[in-house]
């Protein structure tokens, strides 16, 4: 609530928060995954509690015993808010993909062929996720050979960040079991903001014939808090209209898009800033209950705290790009820095934040920032 948390342990100790299911246990562990785990008929039940407490309508006294759970957010530690067992990326912004299959391919056949019919994804590291804040080092690998036709060995020089929300699994399920479209809220918790860096020349080397390797797994960062699917459900909008027609297993009806606005700063070593993208989780080509019934059409088993990333999220103009390899094209076009600077790529020193919020109506839901600096 603006810049105060709420501890919600201390409301169940104070008798405010007895909700059916909900124990003080789930409340005092380390992660989210437990509390989860009681369904979202607990969880919905939380919600709607903590909404009237600190409403402005409710009583006085109510408000005031309540006021002993609130503390300054820069005065609490924020963890890894997930225990993640499995994490999946995915390659869902039509725009991104666009862009980044005309750098490397012939720009009228940008898209791969498989694209337009399918949430392309793969299986990423989930020991190496960490929270915002968390200082990310600088990876090593091999890139593409020179003269000599031997492979370069050295830390990456295409460090690149990668603007993406997160939605994390609330249910899980058995092996060989499938969720379809219409099903696949039931089992999404929340959404939360995540940047899954990447070393761009690492990856050009290593990416074929299997796909990202050490050029994805020294680390990703994520925000500590997640919000639920239900606190955006005013937000909901449409999403790109899809040509060609889905196969039947990813048709879907309703609003599965959602308008969160999304912007990615620099803060260079000297501590000058400048926000380098504006973009937004509604250009979405590929929602996220397509993803998760493609990711389970093949009976793949989900577990409570997994987490799906929904690839690089670009939009249709180039202030709305969300990465650097597309902001700076490949290196031909720089961005001018506050300092005098340029930035092709990430600098050792420099600290990326995403921040990101949905606003309709008066009402405003945050995100919180995901950061992290280049050591």
């Amino acid at each position: 609530i603006g810049d105060q948390i709420i501890d919600l342990s201390v409301l169940h100790v104070q008798e405010l928060l007895t909700v059916p299911g909900l124990t003080h246990k789930e409340l005092l562990n380390r992660y989210l995954n437990d509390f989860i785990s009681l369904g979202k008929t607990v969880t919905r039940q939380v919600r709607t509690r903590v909404m009237e407490i600190f409403s402005e309508d409710a009583d006085h006294a109510l408000r005031e015993r309540a006021a002993l759970s609130l503390a300054p957010v820069h005065e609490v530690e924020l963890l890894l808010p997930l225990r993640i067992g499995n994490y999946t990326d995915f390659y869902s912004s039509k725009e991104h993909a666009t862009n980044v299959g005309s750098m490397f391919r012939d720009p009228a056949n940008a898209l791969l062929p498989n694209w337009l019919h399918l949430p392309v994804g793969y299986h990423g590291r989930a020991s190496s996720i960490v929270v915002s804040s968390t200082p990310i080092k600088r990876p090593s690998g091999q890139t593409a050979p020179g003269e000599n036709g031997i492979p370069k060995f050295g830390p990456t020089m295409s460090l690149d960040f990668e603007l993406e929300m997160g939605f994390v699994i609330g249910k899980e399920t058995q092996l060989g079991q499938q969720v379809s479209t219409e099903e696949a809220e039931d089992y999404i918790f929340g959404l939360t903001l995540f940047n899954d860096w990447s070393a761009r020349d690492i990856q050009q080397w290593e990416y074929v014939p299997l796909g990202p390797f050490l050029a994805k797994n020294f680390a990703s960062t994520m925000s500590p808090w997640i919000v639920t699917l239900d606190a955006l459900e005013q937000f909901r909008v449409d999403g790109p209209v899809q040509s060609p027609p889905v196969l039947p297993y990813l048709l879907f009806s309703g609003k599965k898009n959602y308008d969160i606005h999304l912007k990615v700063d620099i803060t260079t070593a000297s501590g000058h800033q400048k926000t380098v993208c504006n973009s937004n989780f509604k250009y979405m080509y590929w929602n996220m209950c397509q993803q998760l019934a493609h990711h389970t059409v093949n009976g793949c088993n989900i577990q409570v705290g997994d987490l799906y990333a929904s690839g690089t999220i670009s939009g249709p103009d180039p202030s709305s790009y969300g990465s650097m390899l597309e902001l700076a094209w490949r290196g031909t076009k720089p961005i001018e820095m506050p300092d005098g600077s340029q930035r092709k790529f990430i600098q050792d020193g420099d600290t990326v934040t995403i921040r990101g919020f949905a606003e309709k109506d008066g009402v405003r839901v945050g995100f919180g920032e995901a950061a992290g600096k280049v050591v």
